[in-house]
């Protein structure tokens, strides 16, 4: 089979499509055709050399740590009626606040059978595979924030995958959404979403109008999804006694600001890590959620870019160049 391989920490050219031996399953695995596979933003970070005091990975390794397509074969104690089933899945190697999002760029991947969510017809397995990490993801935000009606929200990185499901989920609770990206293409997807009000963080008083467009009052959720400095812009623009969110660092690394003037204006907080160490989460629940919210058209997922298998390369490449609007996946 073909499975692409980062031969190196580097920059996009270090990926290259390789031929390898199939995979068997082992004990509580299965083997899946892969239709698409998702790239992330930590994709693209893992294969520059960033994070290994967080992830224990290794040059040569395959990139990818979620994908959808059909069940081909079962390990010894797997249900066999699993076999020809279209399911989405984190790969055997991957896990919610641990593991190695590692394996699924390539024609097969090993998943543990306990992680398989059936894919509902409705949804394609590209759009499946969108919401592999996303769509759990987004409703754990989501449920976390506990949004009321009437209430600000501003989400930062809102043209990618995460912020325009969050996007869409605000604006059903009642919110009034301020949208913060870089960029006119990402700016109008946000508003063809829903938001309110869409500020371009590349502009060097963007937390000022974000804050303007709640009427001065400030948000009263800030979901940031960019992290670094823009992250602590939007910490900024957060109302006296809101809640903050902050789950990713498309900026670098994950906000940081002054947590003493933070808690003086009686700001809640929450990280990435608080959420995934959450051990009252169902995530498999989630995954089953947001498949069922865009079978019933309650979410629109945004894939804005797709690209084949050999093209591992280009699609980091994309991502690096912050000129990805939504998903980004790989089909095969």
């Amino acid at each position: 089979m073909r499975a692409v391989h980062a031969a190196e920490f580097g920059g996009p050219e270090v990926l290259s499509v390789r031929e390898v031996p199939g995979l068997v399953a082992g004990p509580g695995q299965v083997v899946v055709d892969v239709a698409a596979a998702d790239v992330m933003f930590l994709d693209v970070q893992l294969r520059s050399g960033w994070g290994t005091e967080f992830f224990k990975i290794e040059p040569p390794y395959v990139p990818g740590g979620a994908v959808a397509g059909v069940v081909a074969s079962v390990g010894a104690d797997v249900d066999p009626s699993w076999v020809g089933k279209r399911v989405t899945t984190q790969t055997a190697a991957s896990g919610i606040g641990g593991g190695q999002p590692i394996g699924g760029y390539a024609e097969q991947a090993l998943a543990k059978a306990e992680t398989l969510v059936p894919v509902p017809d409705g949804v394609s397995l590209s759009q499946a595979v969108a919401l592999a990490h996303d769509g759990k993801m987004a409703l754990a935000v989501f449920d976390r924030a506990a949004i009321q009606p009437g209430e600000w929200v501003l989400i930062t990185a809102a043209g990618g995958g995460l912020g325009t499901l969050l996007i869409q989920l605000a604006r059903a609770a009642g919110a009034n959404v301020v949208a913060a990206a870089r960029g006119s293409a990402k700016l109008e997807l946000a508003s063809r979403l829903g938001a309110h009000a869409v500020i371009d963080y590349s502009e060097p008083d963007w937390s000022a109008k974000a804050r303007a467009a709640t009427g001065g009052k400030g948000a009263n959720v800030v979901l940031d999804g960019a992290g670094g400095a823009l992250g602590a812009g939007a910490m900024d623009a957060a109302a006296i006694g809101g809640r903050f969110i902050g789950y990713g660092a498309a900026a670098g690394q994950f906000a940081d600001f002054d947590r003493e003037a933070v808690a003086a204006r009686n700001i809640g907080v929450l990280g990435l890590f608080d959420l995934t160490a959450n051990g009252d989460i169902d995530w498999h629940a989630l995954a089953e959620r947001s498949l069922a919210e865009a079978v019933a058209g309650r979410l629109e997922v945004v894939i804005g870019q797709s690209f084949p298998l050999e093209q591992a390369d280009r699609a980091h490449a994309t991502i690096e160049s912050r000129t990805a609007i939504g998903r980004t996946v790989l089909t095969v």
